[in-house]
């Protein structure tokens, strides 16, 4: 069994997420790829992870492949996370993770509408196909206006009653989620900046002519894991459970699917692709400066080689990282933006002079490309939220 140390894996890091000057990618599809999809639970941490791994992008060439390409797309994938991805990985995602997705959320808002004396299940569904036919009609359409054309989205259901945070919703969101995952309409351009949350929707003909491709689960997953593993590889059965959100039995049957094949971490069992063992150049040096939720830092469950000693102050409640700086493969401080668009940082161990400047160098650029837009993490963390109310000048 080959050993792979942690200074390899923070090559591969450097290499293959395209954070390495020598390694980014020539677009906004190509830094997507290199980590199987972007995290988009926060509309900004996409356009700053193109960023990070492009040189050089503007937010306009990012939104020409969401919006006007249609190269990238949105899609609910693992762990109920929303993500933004290459379009062809759109059917892979639909079977090994949407799929499941949608039957989940269906059986749990039946549940809430029974629970409230609602309607049942076939109820349901007519509205669904209702809000579908309304929005083909229109092309496009926020939540907003599809309820007025169809008034059973304002449907309220009462949610923890005798509760102190108990109260009620209508059922828009229900509706529009469980469409999307089963992958019948798409979101499209957001209401406002390219940081906005209030989504236009389309059908999924506006980005797929023929629909989602049905593909097999089993051949799904196996695709999805095999990427994962080009992508994030080496990496544990943990690491690998935690990212898909998937039962051990899929992970498992996944794996030996792709003939994954095991390697010595420091003493813990690895998985690399078969024709994936061979070590990886050293990049040379690089520091780089992740947005919130970026895909790198949360590709992993099992962080102390990349992330050591700085987890609660990088790290909400939940498990969410704010933004962090990079340097050469590992985590060594954090940023934050403030109100006047300053990049504030603040390094959290010793790096040497000539990779702080760099640091430095790197939040300056960040902070001129950002311009007037202000970004504030959806998840705050301890460190993002100090480093914008003390003054910490690096």
């Amino acid at each position: 069994m080959r050993r792979v140390g942690e200074e390899e894996r923070r090559a591969r890091v450097g290499v293959r997420h395209r954070l390495a000057p020598g390694a980014k990618a020539a677009s906004p599809v190509g830094a997507a790829e290199a980590v199987v999809a972007l995290h988009a639970t926060d509309p900004a941490t996409v356009f700053l992870s193109v960023d990070a791994r492009t040189a050089p992008v503007e937010v306009a060439a990012i939104e020409r492949a969401l919006y006007e390409e249609r190269s990238l797309l949105r899609m609910l994938g693992m762990r109920r996370t929303m993500f933004v991805l290459p379009v062809e990985l759109a059917a892979v995602m639909q079977a090994a993770c949407a799929n499941a997705i949608a039957a989940q959320q269906r059986r749990r808002y039946v549940q809430l509408l029974a629970a409230g004396g609602g309607p049942d299940i076939a109820w349901l569904r007519q509205v669904e196909d209702a809000t579908a036919l309304a929005l083909e009609a229109r092309g496009e359409a926020t939540g907003a206006q599809l309820s007025t054309d169809e008034p059973r989205l304002r449907t309220q259901v009462k949610l923890n009653e005798g509760k102190a945070y108990g109260g009620s919703q209508n059922i828009t969101s229900w509706v529009l989620l469980l469409l999307a995952a089963e992958g019948r309409i798409m979101r499209g351009r957001p209401l406002g900046s390219w940081t906005s949350t209030q989504w236009r929707w389309s059908p999924v003909q506006a980005w797929l002519p023929d629909g989602i491709e049905e593909l097999s689960p089993d051949w799904a997953r196996a695709e999805l894991v095999r990427r994962w593993l080009a992508a994030f590889g080496p990496g544990t059965v943990a690491d690998l459970r935690w990212w898909t959100g998937w039962t051990a039995a899929h992970v498992k049957q996944a794996l030996a699917a792709v003939g994954a094949t095991e390697v010595d971490l420091d003493g813990a069992t690895g998985l690399v692709l078969p024709d994936d063992v061979e070590p990886v150049a050293d990049p040379g040096p690089w520091v780089a400066l992740l947005p919130a939720l970026d895909p790198t830092p949360m590709g992993w469950s099992q962080r102390s080689w990349y992330l050591g000693p700085h987890t609660a102050a990088l790290f909400d409640r939940s498990g969410n990282i704010g933004p962090s700086v990079w340097c050469d493969g590992r985590i060594v401080g954090g940023w934050a933006q403030r109100s006047d668009g300053e990049v504030a940082y603040r390094l959290l161990e010793d790096i040497g002079g000539e990779a702080a400047g760099q640091v430095a160098t790197a939040a300056a650029e960040l902070a001129r490309w950002l311009g007037p837009t202000r970004v504030t993490p959806r998840f705050r963390t301890p460190l993002e939220r100090e480093l914008t109310t003390v003054p910490d000048r690096p």
